[in-house]
Parts: C-alpha cells; structure tokens; sequence
C-alpha cells in the first residue's frame, strides 16, 4: 500500500538520516520513450556529444574545488507517460550504445520512480514500504501569500498549477467584457526591472482510480523536479532516504515490465555516490522550458529545515560551498539539436 503521510517529520522519528554525497551528479542526456524505441542514430548521436562535455564539467570541478572531485553520472528513463514499452527492448540497446561512444553510466533512473517509489523485498518480505513520493512532495509546495488573498484561484494544492508572480485586474468590475474592467499585466515575484511571469502546471486529470481513490497526473515538470531533489540527496520519508539504489546484477536479464524495476539501479559497482552536493544536466534545448519551470517549483517547495542543515553542514566539513537555496545548486548544458 502506498504511504503519503509524513515527509521526514524528523522531531517525531528521530535522527534524519545522512546519504552518501559525491561531489557532482552528471544527467548524461535524455530522450523520449518513442526516441528511445525508434532506432539508434539519433541515441548515438547524441552520446557522441555528450562523452567530451562530460571530461570538460569533470575538469571544471577539478579546478574548482582543487582537489580530484566525486562525480557520478545518471540517465533518466521516460517511462511514466509509456509504461507499456519493454524495458529488454530498450536497456540494452541504449547501455550498449553509452559503452560504444565511451560513456560511463553509473546509474539508472526512472521517471515513473519520482512519482511512486516501489517498495523494496528481500526474500518476500517488504524492507521499505512503496511511497507516494510526488503526493508527498506537493504537500510540501507553497505559494507566495499574496497570489491567493483575493481568493479567486485555488492554492497550488487543489489546482495543480504554479506561478512565480500575481496576476492582478484593475478597474470597476462589472459585466463581461466591460470596457472599465481590464487585466493589468502579471508581475513576477523578486523581478529585476522587468517580468519573466510563468505559470506551471504540476498535475492535471486524473488518472484511473486506484482502490478507489483519484490518482493524478503529474506532469513532466513536476517530476523533473523531484529528480532533482533526489540527485541532490533532499528528500527524506520518516528521517530515512526515500531512494537507495539498487545494484545491478549483470547475469540476471531485465524484468519484462518497468514497474518491476527499482526507481535507481546502481550499473557500475564502483561508482561514486548517485546523490551530490550539485546537479548538472547535459540536455537537448528542447528541455529549456521544462528546465525554467522546474526551477519555478524547486523555489516554491519547503523543504526539511534539518536535512538542508545536514547537507550545507557536510559542505562546510569538506570545505564545499553548498548554497542554502536548491536552485542554486543546479547548473544546466543545453546543446543544439532536436
């Protein structure tokens, strides 16, 4: 059964729980289910791109921290939106692929993990429970006070969207389309001279009833986001990490459905930790909008005060400068192509 309630609730459970944290986490690209399915020139291609942009960020945080940096690499498997496909159709084929153009990854990610966190067995008995990891997230979503004080739109909570400014109407209301009446151009929160207003939609209709209970459909935005704050080790269920991967076994043949995957299997046994004091995405430009909203909600979501305190705490022992804000631990290459 699914869990949604308590987040860490670190007073009630106890000590929160450390996670082990290489310095940098590398998303080595991502592609659609259908670009993933459909072929191989277009995978190829773009590990091609990727393998020497990804010694120039090595190097990069060489120089940084002066020292030879922890880094691990990831990729994200879009299964939430194409449950259907087979995962032995396709993982072979795309490590394969990685190996080929020289490209280590090191773990294993799925989409559909970010927003329900399957639960873990050992020998039939369940040592975690599955999560509700995307509902118990949005709990965590806040809104600036003022969008809401007029009452005239839901929180983010009931209405599945987000924004990052105020839409205001000014003049004398009256009837439809009363020339008196006109709506005054959004503001964004925290602007430098100008506007860059955005609204996100995290979820919307949902999905078939399980058990008898609505489920949503979280959007590709939302889910991107929780990603993130796994890479950036932030997420915590009853103080205890809600993702540890899970190694590969290399002689046993993937399972026929994705849902029987972990949300992150370990590929390379001798990898450096899959969480990491920072983020960095080698992405299509395509992924620029999802990429704006996703920083949108990481700057509306409240996260524990005692793993935040961990984390930059780690930071400063290892003489790292880790930035209270999330966002500001996140850095982005977005290379041309579809």
């Amino acid at each position: 059964m699914e869990n949604v309630a308590g987040y860490s609730e670190a007073t009630e459970q106890g000590r929160v729980s450390a996670v082990p944290l290489s310095h940098l986490s590398i998303e080595v690209g991502h592609f659609l289910m259908g670009e993933l399915v459909n072929g191989v020139d277009q995978i190829r291609a773009q590990f091609r791109s990727i393998a020497p942009i990804i010694e120039g960020c090595v190097r990069s945080a060489e120089i940084e921290l002066g020292c030879r940096p922890r880094v691990s690499t990831c990729f994200l498997i879009d299964d939430y939106f194409r449950p259907e496909t087979d995962p032995t159709m396709i993982l072979d084929k795309v490590l394969g692929i990685a190996r080929e153009c020289g490209l280590t990854i090191d773990y294993l990610a799925r989409e559909a993990g970010c927003a329900t966190v399957p639960a873990v067995t050992r020998d039939g008995v369940v040592i975690t429970p599955s999560i509700a990891l995307a509902e118990i997230v949005r709990q965590r979503i806040v809104s600036e006070p003022r969008e809401w004080e007029k009452g005239r739109i839901p929180p983010p909570t009931q209405s599945g969207w987000l924004c990052n400014g105020t839409r205001e109407v000014t003049g004398t209301p009256g009837q439809a389309m009363h020339p008196e009446q006109q709506a005054a151009p959004a503001v964004q929160f925290g602007r430098r001279g100008h506007s860059i207003f955005l609204d996100v939609e995290m979820s919307s209709a949902t999905r078939p009833q399980v058990n008898g209970r609505p489920v949503p459909e979280w959007s590709c935005p939302y889910l991107a986001s929780i990603w993130q704050l796994l890479r950036l080790g932030m997420l915590r269920f009853h103080g205890k990490p809600v993702v540890e991967p899970q190694p590969w076994n290399p002689d046993v043949p993937w399972p026929a459905r994705w849902a029987d995957m972990p949300s992150v299997v370990q590929l390379n046994p001798h990898a450096k930790p899959f969480a990491a004091y920072r983020s960095h995405s080698i992405l299509p430009q395509r992924y620029l909008e999802i990429e704006h909203a996703v920083r949108v909600i990481l700057d509306h979501t409240y996260l524990d005060p005692e793993v935040v305190e961990q984390v930059v705490s780690r930071g400063i022992d290892e003489g790292v400068e880790v930035p209270i804000q999330v966002v500001k631990r996140l850095s982005h290459y977005l290379f041309a192509g579809s």
